[in-house]
């Protein structure tokens, strides 16, 4: 993980403080109105396209896997610091999150409202984008937003329960000031402050959100939008107990969708799954994994090795912004040996993934791939074909890689094609398989 020096974070927030003296806008609201419409639920719904980080570039399909795979062992890294960090000091809450991202949103701030494109990520909470006037502010493709142009823009007063989330330096006078790292090293300092954001023509007015004026990273984008479990994230903030998404292939030129609220229930033939929380780690959705098999044998794999345990190490995160799938150790091992077991080609090494094969140079030939099935708790999930085999340049990978001894992450190549229903009220995760690029 890193961090600020604590000289330093304290420096920080004083300047912080200052400056929010200075541009608290003469139009704020109320204080006694924004700490009543946070205990409302706002009860909204869109739909809304995600692009891939990459979808605008001119990547061979083998320079994106090649990508895909350092952001994996960026993200596995920084889950790994964050259960470290947890276990250490157990009765201290995570304070940072795991940083990088695979998909951009687009949505709208203020009044009259001003585009931009924030980060997709169901592991972190914080809604925010950069602000003016900015102490230090990374490039970004948009201007950055200057709360004093729009007539919506508020602070939030340190007595709102928001603001405690953050567990901010804040007092009366300065507002809300906050710190919020990433296990990457990148973070976001500014103050709390809520505005309207609009997603394609659904405004929601009185949204939380951080106004960035210190920041470091990420690497895309305007900011980033926080889908985790916490009060902070936008399906939080929003009350809308249901969303989801549709992933399209990482080398098609479609774009994903995210669905928020009724416009992402599903329908026909459904495979529901619960989701578990960490109390250690509890912005990020757990899945209960009992079993792989392949082809027509179910794994030897320990009934122990993806539980979630006490002190926040182990389980299977389900993470849309790890591309890879990375399975703890001893389990990666047996689904290695078995599809060695199983094809009948003779392997070639990689630079990015640890199985591959070679294929027949006679492109008429057949090569019998053997189905994956995970097996979560009431829920089998037969994984399409080309969300666990990479095909190019005459050599087929295995999409997969281990994790060592700590968590695995079921990643986003591995949910391509498959509608993932995320419900909070229920406490459930929902597969349906489905062509997303026609979604």
């Amino acid at each position: 993980m890193a961090s600020l020096p604590s000289s330093l974070s304290f420096l920080l927030l004083l300047i912080l403080a200052l400056i929010l003296i200075s541009i608290s806008p003469a139009f704020s609201m109320p204080r006694q109105f924004l700490d009543d419409h946070q205990d409302q639920l706002m009860k909204t719904d869109f739909k809304i396209t995600l692009n891939h980080i990459d979808s605008d570039r001119n990547f061979t399909y083998s320079e994106r896997l090649y990508r895909a795979v350092k952001r994996s062992n960026r993200r596995l890294q920084m889950f790994n610091d964050i259960v470290l960090t947890a276990k250490k000091h157990p009765k201290l809450k995570t304070t940072f999150y795991p940083g990088d991202a695979e998909y951009l949103m687009n949505f709208s701030i203020g009044t009259p409202p001003k585009s931009y494109y924030g980060t997709m990520d169901t592991g972190s909470d914080l809604i925010w984008t950069q602000c003016q006037p900015c102490l230090e502010c990374f490039s970004q493709p948009d201007p950055v937003f200057d709360p004093k142009k729009s007539s919506s823009f508020s602070n939030v007063s340190c007595s709102n329960n928001l603001c405690h989330e953050l567990k901010s330096q804040c007092n009366a006078y300065d507002g809300c000031v906050y710190y919020y790292s990433y296990g990457d090293g990148a973070f976001t300092a500014g103050y709390l402050a809520t505005e309207t954001f609009t997603f394609k023509k659904v405004s929601v007015p009185n949204l939380a959100f951080g106004c960035g004026i210190f920041q470091f990273g990420p690497e895309e984008g305007d900011g980033l939008v926080g889908l985790g479990r916490g009060p902070l994230s936008l399906v939080s903030q929003l009350g809308e107990p249901t969303f989801s998404y549709c992933l399209t292939d990482l080398n098609g030129s479609r774009p994903s969708t995210l669905l928020i609220g009724s416009h992402a229930s599903m329908k026909g033939e459904i495979k529901t799954t619960p989701l578990i929380q960490s109390p250690v780690n509890p912005t990020y959705y757990y899945l209960s994994l009992e079993g792989i098999t392949i082809g027509s044998t179910r794994l030897p794999i320990n009934k122990t090795t993806f539980a979630l345990n006490a002190d926040g190490s182990g389980g299977l995160i389900i993470d849309s912004g790890t591309p890879i799938t990375r399975l703890a150790e001893s389990a990666y091992t047996l689904v290695k040996e078995e599809f060695i077991s199983q094809v009948k080609l003779p392997q070639v090494n990689s630079t990015d993934f640890d199985l591959c094969f070679k294929l027949p140079s006679d492109p008429s030939a057949r090569v019998k791939i053997p189905p994956l099935v995970f097996h979560f708790t009431d829920a089998d999930l037969d994984l399409p074909t080309g969300n666990y085999m990479t095909l190019d340049s005459g050599i087929m990978c295995l999409t997969m890689l281990g994790s060592g001894d700590t968590s695995s992450i079921f990643g986003s190549i591995q949910q391509q094609n498959i509608l993932v229903v995320y419900d909070l009220y229920k406490e459930t995760l929902s597969f349906k398989p489905t062509e997303c690029d026609k979604f």
